[in-house]
C-alpha cells in the first residue's frame, strides 16, 4: 500500500527545502522530490547576500524590503556559520543614472529633476534602509572619504566619497543543504535524482509519479506543493493546473576573478545605464562580479553565462577600478535563471523580486513563483499560512531565530571555534580550520571525529578535502557526484585540478553501494 504523506514538495532548492523543514518541524508528514541535486539551479547561482534590496526601494517595493531587512538578522542568528555581515561601499559619481523603468526615475523626470541619481536621494535610501528594518547588529549607513580610506585604492581617483552601509554574505548552496539535512532530522523524506513525471487528483488525495535510476514510484499526498523555481510552468503542467499565472524567466549571470584588492568590504557599483552591479571578496583568494538581468529564452538544462554578458561585467567593473578588469583574470563563471512572477514588466530588471504564492482546488495544489534566498523563510511561512485550512492540527510558525544544523553559537564565536578545532586537531592549519567552521560550524568536530593526523581522514583529494568530509557530504548532505560536492556543498572546485575532481567521481561512485 502506498503510504500517503500530508505535503509533496516539487523542487529542491531554497523554497522547497525551507517549505520541508517549516512543515516538518509543524507535525506535518513530508517528501520532497529534485530532479537533480539540491540547490543545482537557481539557488546556488545567487549573489550570495542576505540583503534588503537597496535598489528595489526605487520601484517602490516597501513590503519586500522590508520583509527582507528583517529577515537579515533573523538569519543571521540562526546560521552564524555560513553567513556574516558585511560592508558595502558605494562610490557617488555625477555620470550615474537610474533604470528609466523605475517609478522614481519617471517621478523626477516629471518635475523636472532628470534620471540622474542624486546624492541626496541615495543618502535618503540609506535612510530608509537603516530605519525599515529592525536593525540591531548590523552598523549604520556611513560616509566615507576614499581619498584616505582603504576602500579608495582600488578605485579610480574621480570617486572622492561614498557612502557605506550593512548587508550580509551568505553560502547559498549549503543554505539549501541544511535546510533539507534539517527537514530530514525532523522527519521529512528527501527525494533527489528524483523526476516528477505526473501528478493528478484523485479524489481527495494527490497521486505523483517519480522516475528515479532505480525505477518508477508513486506517491499519495493531501497536498501538493510546485517549488520548481524555473521548471515552475512546466509542473504546473504535470499537475494539470488550470491556473492562468506565469512566470518570467530572468538569467543572472557571474564572474569570478582573481583578487582584485585587499580589503573585506565589498563594493556596490552604479552604472551609467542604470542598473547596479556588485564586488565581493570570495573565497579568500577571489573577488565575484555580478549580476546581469537578462530575459532567459534558452533551455533550462545549461545554463551558462553568454560572452556578450562577461564582457558588460569587466566593463562595468573596469569603470570604477583602476586597473581595468578583462577576461584574463577570470577564474570561474556561473548562471542561474529566476522564476519571477511575470507582471508584465517592460524590463527584465524591473519585474518583481516579490514571492507570490497561488493556490487552487482541492485537493490543494500550491504553486510558488518568484522569491529571494533573504526571504526564503518569510515564503516558507506564507506557504503554510495558505495550507492550514487543509491541516486543522499545524502547529505555530517557530523557524524564526532557531539554529540550522551546526549553527548553534553565536556569530562573534566563530574565531574561537576555528582556534579551538585547532587546538583538538593540532595536524590542522589555521585555513583549514576556518574553512571548516565556515562550512559545518560546531558539526565540523563530528565530521573529524578523534582523528590526530591527516592521514586518520582517510584519502586526501586535494585543497584540504579529505575522506571524512565527502562521506559526511554524501550521508548527511546528499551529495551523490563530485560536482555537488566541489561546486555546491564547497567552492573547492576553484581549487582542484580537472584530474582531482574526475578522481573525487570515480571513488564516489566506487563506494556508492557501501553508503
Amino acid at each position: 500500500m502506498t503510504p500517503i504523506t500530508d505535503l509533496f514538495i516539487i523542487g529542491g532548492g531554497i523554497n522547497g527545502c525551507g517549505i520541508a523543514r517549516d512543515a516538518a518541524g509543524r507535525g506535518l508528514s513530508v517528501t520532497l522530490a529534485e530532479q537533480g541535486d539540491l540547490a543545482q539551479g537557481t539557488s546556488s547561482a545567487s549573489t550570495k547576500l542576505f540583503h534588503g534590496g537597496l535598489r528595489y526601494l526605487e520601484y517602490f517595493e516597501f513590503r519586500l524590503v522590508r520583509e527582507a531587512l528583517h529577515e537579515r538578522e533573523t538569519l543571521l542568528a540562526a546560521m552564524p556559520h555560513i553567513s556574516w555581515p558585511m560592508r558595502f561601499v558605494l562610490p557617488l559619481s555625477p555620470e550615474m543614472r537610474f533604470d528609466a523603468t523605475t517609478p522614481t526615475s519617471r517621478l523626477l523626470r516629471l518635475i523636472g529633476l532628470g534620471d540622474r541619481r542624486p546624492d541626496w536621494l541615495i543618502r535618503l535610501g540609506l535612510f530608509l534602509y537603516d530605519s525599515m528594518g529592525g536593525r540591531k547588529i548590523l552598523h549604520a549607513t556611513a560616509t566615507l572619504d576614499l581619498t584616505n580610506d582603504p576602500a579608495g585604492r582600488p578605485l579610480k581617483p574621480r570617486f572622492a566619497k561614498a557612502y557605506e552601509y550593512s548587508d550580509c554574505w551568505v553560502d547559498d548552496s549549503r543554505l539549501v543543504a541544511l535546510n533539507a539535512r534539517d527537514a530530514a532530522l525532523r522527519g521529512a523524506i528527501i527525494l533527489t535524482q528524483t523526476r516528477v513525471t505526473d501528478a493528478t487528483r484523485s479524489g481527495s488525495l494527490w497521486t505523483i509519479t517519480t522516475q528515479t535510476a532505480a525505477g518508477q514510484q508513486t506517491h499519495q499526498s493531501r497536498a501538493l506543493i510546485n517549488a520548481a523555481g524555473p521548471f515552475v510552468a512546466q509542473a504546473m503542467r504535470l499537475a494539470h493546473s488550470t491556473s492562468t499565472e506565469g512566470v518570467r524567466l530572468v538569467r543572472g549571470s557571474h564572474i569570478v576573478t582573481k583578487k582584485l584588492y585587499d580589503h573585506d568590504r565589498c563594493y556596490f557599483f552604479q552604472g551609467t545605464d542604470g542598473r547596479i552591479i556588485f564586488a565581493i571578496p570570495y573565497e579568500q583568494d577571489f573577488t565575484l562580479i555580478g549580476t546581469t538581468d537578462q530575459d532567459h529564452q534558452g533551455s533550462l538544462g545549461e545554463v551558462a553565462i553568454t560572452p556578450a554578458e562577461r564582457d558588460y561585467l569587466l566593463a562595468f567593473a573596469s569603470q570604477y577600478f583602476a586597473e581595468p578588469v578583462t577576461a584574463r583574470d577570470v577564474a570561474w563563471s556561473y548562471s542561474g535563471v529566476r522564476p519571477l512572477y511575470n507582471d508584465g514588466a517592460k524590463s527584465a530588471t524591473a519585474a518583481t523580486r516579490d514571492y507570490v504564492l497561488s493556490l487552487e482546488g482541492s485537493p490543494p495544489l500550491l504553486n510558488v513563483f518568484g522569491g529571494k534566498i533573504t526571504t526564503y523563510r518569510r515564503l516558507a511561512e506564507g506557504a503554510l499560512a495558505k495550507l492550514a485550512p487543509h491541516f486543522p492540527a499545524l502547529k505555530p510558525a517557530w523557524t524564526a531565530r532557531v539554529p540550522l544544523p551546526g549553527g548553534d553559537f553565536h556569530l562573534a564565536d566563530k574565531a574561537r571555534l576555528a582556534e579551538a578545532l585547532c587546538h583538538a586537531h593540532p595536524f590542522l592549519t589555521p585555513e583549514w580550520s576556518a574553512r571548516l567552521i565556515r562550512g559545518y560550524g560546531t558539526d565540523a568536530a563530528k565530521i573529524l571525529g578523534t582523528a590526530t593526523s591527516p592521514e586518520a581522514l582517510g584519502l586526501n583529494f586535494g585543497a584540504t578535502l579529505t575522506e571524512a568530509e565527502v562521506r559526511w557530504l554524501m550521508t548527511h548532505e546528499y551529495a551523490a557526484h563530485a560536482i555537488d560536492v566541489v561546486w555546491r556543498r564547497s567552492k573547492l572546485g576553484l581549487r582542484l585540478t580537472g584530474d582531482e575532481v574526475e578522481d573525487l567521481e570515480v571513488w564516489m561512485q566506487g563506494i556508492g553501494p557501501e553508503m
